[in-house]
């Protein structure tokens, strides 16, 4: 009995669940009214037929179709888009080609690695784990895997780690905590000067702090820019970035996907009594990311008079020309918005060495356990932070592109360490890995 005052009281409080309850209400009246009609005319008609009608009903659907129909209705109808439910893999398959429609699944309790209590605040997340394992960021990890020890090595947790709203907030009002300072470069264009944007310009933002700041590493969190545009302009620019999460060379870093797979858009606020725009990314905690380098390429999309699309040169610019500077644009700032990070260099190269030096031996692979268990703990946070990617893709290894970058080791040193990690991940922890594309 208090069982099923606890429940009707819980459900008496959650105005979500009344609104779709009295939504499911109105539409099975509507289906109950629009059976009844049926089975009115049905059976008119059948009083002009010379035999008895031969109705044939639906049949009885199963528990668990139902099931995996409520569940759709409940997981699978995020962002406008709808799918279908899959208990076996516990994710949605949207329908329409996307991957937008699903929404938080809750949380699993059980044993091993599936919770003991789920979270109160979030209900895709555990609130505790079983006996073995320990709560990490809202899911269950080995009691063996010793994250705050990584800390020693790569600090990934900082007092900058606001909520998405707080930095929305921070990012309007470009508060110098999120400052970070960078080298602008670009051979195309200068800063707080009009130019022509119909060819394709470059500009960079960079740090070079693998050569300056050995001790730190870099968190991108957003991107701002202030572009100014002529009176009746009827420009559209268009952004390409692309980011080194650990410096080297341009072929070296990836290309952020502007509103594709949940990531986000520019969002561009116009300045009061003013031609200028405030463009500004938030990737926030979900999107977050490292960065040495970050490549901007502009490119218009402009409405040009048929007169004027094969005028399209990259000569000086003429602001007394009224047939052409209504295309002209200057930027006025360009910045990054992030945090540092402390980064051991030394004390992470000494145990990566070290497993490089048991794989090689053979015979005393598993003799480092502690260590194998610490590098797959950082490896697995650093490439948490990689990028999205299309479904089905494997996410990039940012790991090793910050062993090559900011440990300096050789591809063959960094082959033998990941091995070593899989192996000992597979064999001992008994664990899958994920695969990861390569790029650097």
């Amino acid at each position: 009995m208090e069982l099923n005052e606890s429940i009707h009281q819980h459900w008496g409080n959650d105005w979500d669940l009344q609104n779709r309850y009295k939504l499911l209400q109105s539409s099975l009246e509507a289906q109950r009214q629009k059976i009844q009609r049926t089975a009115r005319k049905l059976f008119g008609l059948s009083v002009r037929c010379r035999h008895n009608p031969n109705h044939q009903l639906p049949r009885e659907r199963t528990i668990q179709e139902w099931l995996t129909r409520v569940q759709s209705l409940l997981y699978c109808n995020e962002n406008g888009f709808w799918g279908t439910f899959l208990e076996s893999q516990r994710s949605c398959v949207c329908h329409g080609g996307t991957s937008l429609c699903q929404r938080p699944i809750p949380c699993i309790i059980g044993g091993n690695n599936s919770c003991a209590m789920c979270s109160l605040a979030n209900i895709s997340l555990c609130g505790s784990c079983n006996k073995g394992y320990k709560l990490y960021r809202g899911r269950c990890e080995p009691q063996n895997v010793d994250s705050e020890r990584s800390e020693q090595f790569i600090s990934f947790e900082t007092d900058l780690d606001f909520q998405d709203l707080e930095l929305k907030y921070l990012l309007q009002k470009m508060d110098s905590r999120l400052y970070v300072h960078t080298t602008f470069i670009s051979n195309e264009i200068r800063l707080d000067t009009f130019f022509d944007p119909r060819w394709r310009k470059r500009m960079s933002l960079t740090l070079k702090s693998n050569k300056n700041r050995m001790d730190f590493i870099h968190m991108v969190i957003g991107i701002s820019m202030r572009i100014c545009q002529m009176r009746n302009s009827s420009l559209d620019p268009m952004f390409f970035v692309y980011v080194n999460p650990f410096s080297g060379s341009h072929s070296e870093g990836w290309n952020m996907p502007f509103g594709e797979y949940g990531y986000p858009r520019w969002e561009k606020i116009r300045l009061q009594n003013s031609q200028c725009y405030n463009w500004t990314l938030l990737l926030g905690n979900r999107w977050k990311t490292f960065f040495e380098t970050v490549h901007i390429y502009l490119r218009s999309r402009t409405r040009l008079p048929s007169l004027l699309r094969n005028e399209t040169g990259q000569g000086p610019v003429d602001l007394s020309d009224p047939t052409k500077r209504q295309f002209y644009i200057k930027i006025s700032d360009v910045q990054v918005y992030g945090y540092s990070l402390r980064f051991n260099a030394d004390l992470l190269r000494s145990a990566v060495q070290q497993v490089n030096q048991s794989y090689t031996q053979g015979g005393q692979f598993y003799s480092s356990s502690s260590v194998m268990l610490l590098l797959l703990d950082i490896r697995d946070r650093i490439n948490r932070l990689a990028p999205p990617v299309a479904p089905g893709k494997p996410q990039l290894d940012l790991f090793s592109c910050m062993l090559k970058h900011r440990l300096k080791l050789t591809n063959s040193e960094i082959i033998r360490v990941n091995h070593a990690l899989d192996l000992y991940n597979t064999e001992i922890l008994k664990q899958s890995d994920q695969m990861t594309a390569k790029l650097c």
